[in-house]
């Protein structure tokens, strides 16, 4: 067990020559030397654009099978808080979400005006979209008689930018935030723990890891013996990743590697760590339509109740309210099912109408397979 700084190491020359089809070539071959069905896991929702757009999955051999993981925030948030927070709009608070969480589905509920933010906004509630949490300090500033509530959707990458205003004692009185921020590494253990997937290699993801560090995967490795590389996002860094996977099962060793070295450190960022750490506390948490995962949510230190929203407002996770019938996306982030097993993907279920939450954000998987479709169906048949 151990780490390698550099997937250049251990697969010699073949990077040096800045030769994608080399690599490709390295794959082809090594995946008929372990002739097995060889599962790889791409964590984050920005790979899985990758694989999809550039059609990766036409390259690999047939035993190899790509499987989009848990890695859109939007997909697994709870849409009680869609639901509490579409009614609030009309109680004399001014939502502020971002974009990708604005046609998030709230689940089962006969009131159109709750069915998502959008929805509350086309009945008159008062949403508007922000960009960044600095976007919504600036808002509230802008407008103190106003009582604005901020949607704090993401995973490690956005919390650092909540927490250093807070931190600072930049945010003003008028604005409070509602914490969904879920935490990676946790729901990854979950993953691999229940037993839901079995899984040959991960590859990581490299915005995330930007934040908590290469480091924070170890656990993957050395507890289930699944070799694990961080990856950058370009189609190269992607395919070198695949092929580092296949060394280790060819080898037979269960290593972490840090592809992404180039903005990737095996400690992360300590600052945005610490900030992560002073600001949240880490609690269970409930992962749409997965279920209650330990230690995976982030809520506000009681030093910053008077801009938690879930505590001046009473605002309670509730868990299985937002199931949708029909709806797949709980086994499409853990793997266990593609976009096109679901009987509404392309149906029922498209991006201007999104019935399930993977059809909503940039980073949901049905919603990247439906943009990226000619390219997907042509993947769907392996080449030799």
């Amino acid at each position: 067990m151990g780490v390698t700084t550099d997937v250049r190491d251990l697969i010699k020359g073949i990077y040096e020559r800045g030769d994608v089809s080399g690599i490709v070539k390295f794959i082809k071959d090594t995946s008929e030397r372990i002739k097995r069905l060889v599962k790889i896991m791409n964590f984050c929702g920005t790979h899985e654009w990758t694989i999809s757009h550039y059609g990766i999955r036409s390259l690999m051999p047939r035993n190899i099978d790509l499987i989009a993981g848990p890695g859109c925030p939007v997909c697994v948030t709870p849409g009680c808080y869609v639901r509490e927070l579409a009614k609030l709009s009309f109680e004399g608070y001014h939502i502020l979400t971002y974009g990708d969480a604005f046609k998030l589905p709230s689940g089962r509920v006969s009131d159109d005006r709750l069915k998502s933010l959008a929805s509350a906004k086309s009945y008159g509630g008062k949403v508007s979209i922000v960009y960044s949490f600095l976007d919504a300090v600036k808002l509230a500033r802008k407008h103190p008689s106003e009582n604005f509530i901020f949607f704090a959707v993401g995973f490690e990458t956005t919390m650092p930018s909540t927490a250093e205003l807070l931190k600072s004692n930049s945010v003003p009185k008028n604005l409070m935030i509602l914490s969904t921020y879920r935490l990676t590494p946790p729901i990854m253990d979950y993953l691999l723990s229940s037993g839901r997937a079995r899984l040959d290699g991960v590859i990581a993801p490299g915005h995330v890891s930007a934040v908590i560090g290469a480091g924070a995967w170890e656990f993957v490795p050395r507890k289930y013996g699944v070799a694990t590389v961080v990856a950058g996002f370009e189609p190269a860094d992607v395919i070198l990743a695949i092929a580092a996977i296949l060394k280790c099962l060819e080898e037979g060793k269960a290593l972490l590697i840090n592809e992404y070295v180039r903005v990737v450190k095996y400690g992360g960022n300590p600052r945005a760590k610490k900030l992560i750490n002073e600001v949240y506390d880490v609690v269970d948490a409930y992962w749409r339509g997965i279920g209650i995962v330990e230690s995976s949510g982030a809520v506000l230190k009681d030093k910053y109740s008077d801009h938690d929203a879930s505590k001046q407002l009473g605002i309670k996770e509730e868990v299985g309210t937002d199931e949708l019938p029909g709806c797949r996306c709980g086994d499409v982030v853990l793997g266990i099912a593609k976009p096109t097993d679901c009987p509404l993907f392309m149906k029922v279920c498209k991006p201007d109408t999104p019935y399930g939450p993977c059809m909503v954000s940039s980073e949901g998987t049905c919603r990247i397979w439906y943009e990226n479709l000619p390219v997907v169906l042509n993947d769907s048949i392996p080449t030799s």
